[in-house]
């Protein structure tokens, strides 16, 4: 009996992980502005490190959340007035495997650091006309398009 209580509660414990990641997903995506969004954690190895999730426009903010995660709050914060896309290319090797066929990368820097996001093809337009749309009166941040991939 003591073994069937045992797995009982393991699957209670899953549903209750599983019940609780749907319940923060839809609180942190109820007012739209989302995209798939994956962003690259760690460099150590040659095309590996990337975390799936997703971003939410929030006035001059990015802010992207892990998929698997139980946080309320953004893993990561981009703002429009501190990044620029420094180059643009298609998954190479490992990557390949880790990320669907029509996703593009982008390589930004902001003031922080170097940052790695990867996006739909069609994400891409959307995400660079957001970086783009600075507010009235606001410095718009450089875009450079050397060395881009023919989209």
């Amino acid at each position: 009996m003591e073994l069937v209580e045992g797995v009982g509660i393991g699957i209670a414990v899953v549903v209750g992980a599983l019940l609780i990641l749907f319940v923060r997903r839809a609180l942190v995506t109820r007012s739209g502005g989302i995209i798939r969004l994956s962003v690259r954690t760690s460099t150590m190895l040659d095309g590996r490190g990337w975390a799936p999730g997703f971003g939410r426009f929030v006035g001059d903010e990015l802010r992207w959340y892990r998929m698997f995660s139980f946080a309320l709050r953004p893993r990561c914060t981009l703002s429009r007035k501190d990044l620029a896309v420094e180059r643009r290319r298609l998954p190479e090797g490992q990557e390949q495997f880790s990320m669907p066929a029509d996703w593009i990368i982008l390589r930004c820097t902001s003031h922080h650091s170097p940052v790695e996001i990867a996006m739909a093809r069609s994400t891409v337009t959307g995400f660079l006309s957001w970086l783009e749309a600075a507010p009235p009166g606001a410095a718009s941040p450089n875009l450079t398009a050397q060395d881009w991939p023919a989209a």
